[in-house]
């Protein structure tokens, strides 16, 4: 089943001898409990992508469907708690909050939606994160790859239509990024959970349902990932 649908999608930013046209036409599709990786170089157009699914950044033109649901078609405060119930965030630098702890980080977006989390998922999350010694430890008392897998917690938590990982494992070593990206991984087979991830890391995407790459605004499908679509 069909859950997010980007059509025509276009974004530029300045005018005249200053255009940057950061996204060119891009469509494409992803099905439900779906793990995409999207690629490309530092400038690429990936990150702008991300930003304009996840509703952080408005097309210049296009139209980006959720689960049928027209985002940009949406008033402003209808748009942020749309994304805030239905879309999960990984970033690069987890984006936790230092004076909460493992547990309060994770439950956090549930609580900014007036709502109580349900302990089973709050024990399951921190099970599957192995971070159930943790759940008390503030952000500081943690490692790089221990934050990160708050970070996703946090973004599981709500049970949300879609995932979207930006350069999660770019604070990472080696170790911890197979180790985050593993753990994306379990959350999408597990939890059918839908995942799109950009990463400059093809090393990364070996396990993934499906690569999608992008190179000066404009994005090809590899389709499933092999090492001669990659080169």
């Amino acid at each position: 089943m069909e859950i997010l649908k980007v059509e025509n999608l276009y974004k530029t930013y300045g005018k005249g001898v200053n255009k940057v046209e950061a996204l060119k036409d891009v469509s494409f599709a992803v099905d439900k409990g779906e793990f995409v990786a999207v690629i490309g170089e530092s400038g690429s157009g990936k990150s702008t992508l991300l930003n304009c699914i996840g509703a952080l950044d408005n097309p210049t033109s296009g139209k980006i469907y959720l689960d049928g649901e027209d985002i940009f078609a949406l008033k402003e405060k209808s748009r942020t708690i749309f994304r805030r119930r239905n879309i999960g965030f990984v970033f690069q630098n987890f984006q936790l909050i230092s004076e909460l702890t493992v547990e309060q980080n994770i439950i956090f977006p549930i609580l900014l939606d007036h709502k109580k989390p349900k302990s089973e998922d709050v024990e399951e999350i921190l099970e599957v994160l192995n971070l159930r010694d943790r759940r008390n430890h503030l952000p500081s008392e943690l490692s790089g790859g221990q934050q990160q897998r708050v970070a996703i917690g946090r973004a599981l938590i709500t049970k949300p239509m879609l995932i979207l990982a930006d350069e999660p494992t770019g604070n990472l070593d080696t170790k911890n990024s197979r180790e985050v990206v593993d753990l994306l991984i379990r959350a999408s087979r597990e939890f059918q959970q839908t995942i799109v991830m950009i990463t400059h890391n093809i090393n990364l995407t070996s396990s993934v349902d499906r690569v999608l790459k992008i190179t000066d605004g404009t994005l090809t499908d590899l389709g499933g990932k092999t090492d001669e679509k990659l080169s």
